[in-house]
């Protein structure tokens, strides 16, 4: 009887131990990995605010006179060639005066003719008697005479030239009075805004006050970025450096740029906020169709890059050089040093310290995971 109470209490015994050891047995994390792994890292500087498509011609376009619009040639979205006209004012007085300046042109180019004309034939009559006097075969007088002759038609021909040098240039004032009343496309382009309709007048803008642009013309086939850098990066930023462009438009894609200018100035919004403009070429051209003017972007500028180098995600860094690295043999995290090197946003550089057949934990949000941690991988 009693070794069957002891036999009945090392089997309770050894149930309360087991039950022990069930019950307070670690319960294994779930937990996301990432392989460190080889590929590019750049060390970059990026904007400080949204950078702006622009066009690389641009002009806003107003005419230097007021007037009623007479004529107005295009529409909103019309492709348009340099020189063409685009806007003319009602110009009927202009035009008068004009024809006026040209008949005086004529006019004064007939009086040239004959005042000059009568000018040539006195100055030979001058040298034919000049050559007869020496043979004493005409009078002093007479002589006299010619030589009064030639002086007053040449001062003749010279002043019939001056009136028509000035009836030139009262044309040419006419002419362009009525340039004045016409709207001309500086270059090539497309038709983005117009403010006016035919009937309606225009009055120039009064010193100081802004008013709406005629027409506002955009250039076509070139197309650049313009954004925003601290001015504490400023200084590392060369012309010609590669650039990645993004944009909020085409989510998922990277553009390739480069470096064209920096601004020679700092801009100062707020007393903490002081930026440098930079602007960006976009290296291929064919972009240039699906994106349009004020279109919002991003950009990186890559200030020094290694091309294949060991590298793992930022988000996985704890304490700037610390990792937890998941070790198979036994299924645990452990908190591992490395040697970081370039670093942005998005990888670090791996210098020493671990290699690419390592796991690193990428979860770090996840409760319980810590160094010593016994996990299990979630593939989800």
């Amino acid at each position: 009887m009693t070794n069957l109470k002891v036999i009945t209490g090392l089997i309770l015994l050894l149930l309360l131990i087991s039950a022990w050891f069930y019950f307070s047995a670690e319960e294994p994390v779930a937990v996301r990995l990432v392989s460190v792994s080889k590929g590019p890292v750049d060390l970059t500087v990026s904007n400080t605010r949204a950078g702006t498509i622009k066009a690389c011609n641009r002009s806003h376009l107003s005419l230097p006179t007021g007037g009623q619009i007479a004529e107005l040639f295009v529409n909103e979205g019309d492709h348009v060639k340099k020189d063409q006209v685009l806007i003319r004012l009602w110009n009927k007085d202009h035009q008068a005066r004009f024809e006026e300046a040209i008949a005086r042109v004529e006019a004064a180019k007939l009086t040239v003719i004959e005042s000059c004309r009568m000018a040539s034939l006195n100055k030979r009559e001058h040298k034919r008697l000049t050559g007869l006097a020496a043979k004493k075969l005409v009078s002093v007088e007479r002589l006299d005479a010619a030589e009064t002759k030639e002086t007053i038609s040449a001062a003749s021909c010279k002043k019939a030239q001056a009136s028509k040098d000035s009836a030139i240039a009262g044309m040419k004032l006419q002419q362009a009075m009525i340039e004045k009343t016409e709207l001309i496309a500086p270059f090539s382009g497309v038709i983005a805004e117009i403010n006016g309709e035919v009937g309606e007048y225009i009055t120039p803008s009064p010193s100081g006050v802004a008013t709406p642009p005629a027409i506002d013309l955009i250039g076509e086939g070139c197309l650049y970025v313009q954004a925003p850098v601290d001015e504490v990066d400023a200084s590392s930023i060369q012309p010609g450096m590669l650039v990645h462009v993004t944009l909020d438009a085409f989510r998922g894609e990277r553009f390739e740029g480069k470096v064209s200018r920096i601004a020679p100035y700092v801009k100062e919004l707020e007393k903490q906020a002081r930026t440098v403009d930079i602007d960006v070429n976009l290296v291929d051209k064919e972009h240039y169709q699906k994106m349009l003017i004020g279109y919002s972007a991003d950009v990186d500028v890559v200030i020094e890059q290694q091309k294949n180098t060991l590298r793992l995600p930022t988000e996985t860094i704890i304490d700037g050089n610390k990792v937890l690295v998941y070790q198979a043999s036994n299924k645990q995290l452990v908190l591992t040093e490395f040697t970081p090197g370039l670093s942005n946003w998005r990888y670090t550089e791996i210098k020493a310290g671990l290699t690419d057949t390592e796991q690193v934990l990428i979860s770090l949000d996840v409760e319980g995971a810590v160094d010593g941690a016994l996990v299990t991988i979630d593939d989800d």
